[in-house]
């Protein structure tokens, strides 16, 4: 990690620990804890990272926000940080400047689409939304008029169907009906919605594997401190055995996210196989790791994990729910095979091994 990655990633991890305590967010049922958390994040650039300084965000590197991101995940953040950086950086891939507050984008899934209509309004559903009724502005990328096009679209004139995720957080399906943006521009050559899935992707599984992390840590404090037959249940040979599946599930999730990440910080153009393959394979094994690693810290804590009191599935929900954000992992992995397939068997062992 370079210097100015871990001085803007030691921020986020002080304004984490100060506001966002999780048996503090537990405790507090009303949610009074968020808007003292985002006036701070807000207040250190932290949501507009990836934007310009002529566009109204900090102008961080990707990989300063990529770090930011694997905090939050450690923290298992329930403010639309992501969202709203990863709604700023398409805005900027059109220079379209960001405004302040909450934001996400549209669409989240590889199967739904929005339209550019003729007279330059906007139509089409796209169905679970992080934190949609949340957002003030939604980044939307939308087909239309000969190319694809970005935009920013005021989400009071859009209809919003509140739903809530495996997480608890807001999941929502978010319906415009020709739905005139603040702003729209055409998107870079290249530039599509695969491109929108697979940043998105790389994101979540930065959080998937910061969610890993807090896990096994819970995990392993909890294992020092719980007696059963007058010993530490550490010192049982299958729970050790326990953690240690889970430390390695932890460790898959950092390495194929922090690859994926780092391929995009280095990437000349986000249109290549090697971003593909590093993005898709990220998404996949990061989704395998939530499902397992999951499953692993809750059998170590026993029946208390599964207490709406403890804070676990703050970060286990999380995991999960995170899983299905821009392609599932059965969705990466039927496009992988494609992949594989459209180059033929000669090329696989050489597109493997250049990573």
């Amino acid at each position: 990690m370079a210097e100015s990655e871990n001085i803007v990633a030691e921020t986020a991890e002080k304004i984490f620990a100060d506001l966002a305590d999780a048996q503090t967010i537990n405790h507090d049922k009303q949610g009074a804890w968020k808007a003292p958390l985002w006036q701070a994040l807000t207040e250190a650039g932290l949501p507009l990272s990836w934007v310009p300084d002529d566009l109204g965000g900090s102008g961080a590197s990707l990989a300063e926000g990529f770090s930011v991101l694997n905090v939050a995940g450690r923290h298992a953040i329930a403010v639309p940080l992501a969202e709203t950086m990863l709604a700023g950086w398409l805005l900027t891939q059109a220079r379209i400047a960001s405004p302040e507050g909450e934001m996400t984008v549209l669409p989240a899934s590889p199967k739904d689409r929005v339209t550019l209509n003729a007279d330059g309004s906007l139509s089409g559903r796209a169905r679970g939304v992080p934190f949609a009724k949340d957002a003030k502005h939604f980044a939307v990328l939308a087909d239309g008029n000969g190319g694809v096009s970005i935009a920013l679209v005021d989400a009071a004139k859009c209809r919003i169907e509140s739903g809530i995720g495996l997480g608890g957080d807001h999941n929502d399906t978010v319906t415009l009906d020709k739905v005139q943006p603040v702003t729209t521009r055409p998107a870079p050559k290249g530039f599509d919605q695969t491109t929108l899935m697979l940043m998105g992707g790389v994101v979540r599984s930065l959080q998937i594997a910061g969610a890993l992390e807090a896990m096994l840590d819970i995990s392993v404090r909890y294992s020092n401190e719980r007696v059963a037959f007058e010993k530490k249940i550490s010192k049982f040979q299958a729970v050790q055995h326990n953690l240690a599946r889970l430390a390695g599930e932890n460790a898959a999730a950092l390495a194929a996210a922090t690859s994926a990440a780092d391929t995009i910080v280095n990437a000349k153009s986000l249109d290549t196989d090697a971003v593909f393959l590093e993005a898709a394979a990220a998404k996949v094994r990061c989704s395998e790791a939530a499902e397992k690693g999951s499953g692993i810290a809750h059998q170590v804590h026993g029946a208390i994990g599964f207490t709406i009191e403890h804070i676990l599935h703050r970060y286990s929900l999380r995991a999960l729910a995170w899983r299905d954000d821009f392609g599932s992992e059965s969705y990466w992995a039927v496009e992988l095979g494609k992949l594989v397939a459209n180059r033929g068997a000669d090329e696989l062992w050489p597109l493997v091994a250049s990573r």
